[in-house]
């Protein structure tokens, strides 16, 4: 007798490679945004990964080191050579896919999780992209659109609402200003964001979270896991309880000002 249950399973899951190893990468926006240009159809390879091993320090974890070499070839400052630092410690994931019709599928077992960020020859061509892109979002794009009944029509009253409005003083109602906190801030996107931070570090070294959302107007929680990627965190010290960016970044602000 047959297990309808089962059978039902099988057929919703192909695990024909649940057992294949897969790699986890966390890679910056432009990166993402240069492969997901790629055409499917173009037989050259994206990027090629480049592992180094020191003989005498085999049995040495540090001593294995990952890069990974982009094969495009757009034109401006993205780097080309990127470091890969992998993480020792990871909750253990599954990769899946799933087809327009609904078909989902174990494409595999993450075995190695890395973090992609730009090789220490290349921050000052990653510096000189954050800075373009900066620009970028600090331009207002204004449009004015001429109204074609100027005679202001559209903006009397209408029949039947001039009685609803009270020209007495005691009626009106003072609006209550809404508080900062109370309003819902909308996440930006998270290059222009980045952007943003590195301009703001540029001002000055050292930021509180609280200043930061003043200054950005986004959710705390949002500020706190890009802070956690670009900053340390002082615990102590003269600039306890605030942030400043690693060296790696410092490097790249410090070059952007240099230009």
């Amino acid at each position: 007798m047959e297990d309808d249950g089962g059978s039902g399973s099988s057929s919703n899951l192909e695990t024909g490679k649940a057992e294949r190893s897969v790699w986890l990468m966390k890679c910056p926006l432009v990166v993402a945004k240069s492969w997901q240009s790629h055409s499917p159809s173009d037989p050259h390879p994206l990027a090629k990964v480049v592992l180094s091993l020191d003989p005498l320090l085999s049995d040495d974890p540090s001593s294995l080191q990952f890069t990974m070499e982009t094969a495009a070839t757009e034109t401006g400052h993205k780097p080309k050579t990127y470091s890969l630092n992998m993480f020792k410690d990871f909750v253990p994931m599954c990769v899946f896919s799933e087809t327009n019709q609904g078909k989902v599928a174990v494409e595999g077992k993450v075995e190695h999780k890395f973090d992609m960020k730009p090789h220490g020859e290349n921050l000052e061509e990653y510096g000189k992209l954050c800075r373009e892109r900066t620009n970028k979002s600090m331009i207002k794009n204004r449009q004015i659109q001429v109204i074609d009944n100027d005679r202001g029509v559209h903006m009397r009253p209408m029949p039947g609402m001039v009685g609803l409005i009270s020209s007495s003083s005691k009626d009106k109602k003072k609006t209550a200003p809404v508080k900062q906190s109370d309003m819902k801030r909308t996440r930006r996107d998270r290059g222009e964001l980045e952007d943003i931070m590195f301009k703001l570090f540029e001002r000055q070294p050292n930021w509180a979270l609280k200043q930061l959302v003043q200054e950005t107007d986004q959710p705390a929680q949002f500020l706190k896991e890009i802070l956690n990627e670009l900053c340390v965190y002082n615990k102590r010290g003269t600039n306890q309880g605030t942030y400043e960016l690693k060296p790696e970044y410092k490097k790249s602000v410090e070059d952007t000002n240099a230009d």
